[in-house]
């Protein structure tokens, strides 16, 4: 894909930095689920139009390739800390990245429930390594910023607004009920090896599988 185009010297600078982010990311999520390096996330990050959220955009391309380009939000000046909601679209975006690489990789499709309901569950992944200390009471903490304090923005809109806010709401609980299980089987006794076993096993199954997982909880 072509590089995006030059810009202003503080916005390319903004952009480096969305990279630079959007690298760890993708780094953190390879070792977690054991993945081979396919792309760099970074050659294909776009910077956001004002206003935009995050967006994962697929074409295949005439010679049958898959065409991929990621829409990340820019994080702010230096010395100013980003969102919440800023570092869970990136995130977010890393994952679908990630997710449809390693699927078109293996020759499997993806639908998009499956795509939500996994980013939902690397945005506290993600978010609960960073922590200083990670035991049962910091992960109830996250998780309820996560999965409870929240509004979609979806819900007012036509028809296929409407759907997009249901599966929204589906990814979420799902991803709720699985990561409540985690915290209650895996990081209160802080069996963290079986813990990762878990988050490997939930990564590599399909839609279904993972649906069934969060509602189990």
């Amino acid at each position: 894909m072509n590089a995006p185009p030059g810009g202003r010297a503080g916005d390319r600078a903004r952009l480096a930095r969305v990279r630079s982010l959007a690298v760890r990311v993708q780094e953190a999520l390879e070792r977690l689920y054991r993945l081979d390096r396919v792309a760099n996330v970074e050659d294909f990050v776009r910077s956001a139009a004002s206003g935009e959220r995050e967006a994962l955009f697929l074409r295949e391309g005439p010679d049958g390739d898959l065409e991929v380009s990621v829409r990340l939000p820019p994080l702010p000046e230096l010395g100013e800390d980003p969102t919440l909601d800023t570092l869970c679209q990136i995130i977010e975006g890393v994952s679908h990245f990630v997710y449809v690489v390693e699927r078109a990789r293996l020759g499997r499709g993806a639908t998009q429930l499956e795509l939500e309901l996994q980013a939902e569950v690397d945005k506290w992944v993600v978010l609960a390594a960073s922590m200083r200390s990670f035991d049962a009471l910091g992960s109830a903490k996250l998780r309820a910023r996560l999965y409870e304090e929240f509004v979609f923005i979806h819900d007012r809109g036509n028809e296929a607004e409407r759907e997009l806010a249901e599966r929204y709401r589906v990814a979420n609980d799902a991803a709720h009920g699985f990561v409540r299980r985690l915290e209650r089987q895996y990081v209160g006794p802080a069996r963290f090896g079986e813990l990762h076993a878990e988050l490997w096993r939930f990564f590599h199954i399909g839609q279904e599988g993972k649906l069934r997982l969060g509602r189990a909880a």
